[in-house]
């Protein structure tokens, strides 16, 4: 009994420190790689609990390579944009201008009871408050109401968006946002436009977001200054 505890008890802090290894977001929604590694390390933890005879070693090393790997895959990930997408998918737009794609359900295997429960989790109880609605990389689906139905908290952090359009996130990490330069209605040229009027570089703007009330906000990366632009919406 008392090899039974020890192993337990020396299993369950390697499991914890190495779940905080691995990052805040293990203990939130988990990516698809994510899921696997804490599937693997909790079977891996409950053989070695369950056959006493199996040396804590046998357990030990596996549960450490199971982290490096993760940690390593997290900062290939970080690194790259395609493993990323590879990996972990991109967020998926379910519901534009308050019209449901219905392709993408269809791609994502999402039924319409799921999308309302998911909206009642959202204290939403009509679709057609719905303005916009991104079925993140984690399976979560994120709402945006239309403006005439949103609280007053918006009023009251004076946010304001224009027709109920939320910012376009047109570069991150130095590369074009694709699939939303393509909704954005400025174009390729008007985002050149943008970055040559700051003298900026595509490659060192860790972020750059368009509102049409507010216009163009640029965050550099920390190695090119890592100073913040802000643009009217006429640039």
């Amino acid at each position: 009994m008392l090899i039974i505890i020890v192993r337990s008890v020396v299993l369950y802090l390697l499991i914890v420190t190495a779940l905080r290894l691995m990052g805040k977001k293990q203990l939130a929604q988990l990516q698809p790689s994510e899921l696997v590694t804490t599937i693997l390390i909790s079977n891996i933890a409950t053989l070695s609990l369950e056959d006493s005879s199996v040396p804590m070693i046998y357990g030990i090393v596996p549960i450490l390579m199971i982290v490096c790997l993760d940690v390593f895959t997290s900062y290939l990930l970080l690194k790259s944009s395609r493993m990323r997408r590879i990996f972990t998918g991109t967020p998926q737009i379910i519901i534009s201008d308050g019209i449901i794609d219905q392709r993408v359900m269809k791609n994502l295997r999402y039924s319409i009871d799921e999308l309302n429960e998911s909206m009642r989790e959202a204290m939403i109880f009509d679709i057609t408050e719905v303005q916009y609605a991104i079925v993140e990389t984690t399976g979560k689906i994120n709402f945006y109401q239309k403006s005439k139905y949103r609280g007053v908290q918006n009023g009251d952090m004076n946010i304001q968006l224009p027709n109920g359009d939320p910012p376009y996130l047109l570069i991150k990490d130095g590369q074009i946002n694709a699939p939303v330069l393509a909704r954005w209605d400025g174009g390729r040229e008007r985002l050149d436009r943008i970055l040559r009027s700051k003298n900026v570089r595509l490659k060192d703007v860790f972020m750059l977001t368009y509102d049409k009330n507010n216009g163009t906000h640029i965050v550099l990366k920390e190695k090119a200054s890592g100073k913040v632009f802000d643009l009217p919406p006429d640039v």
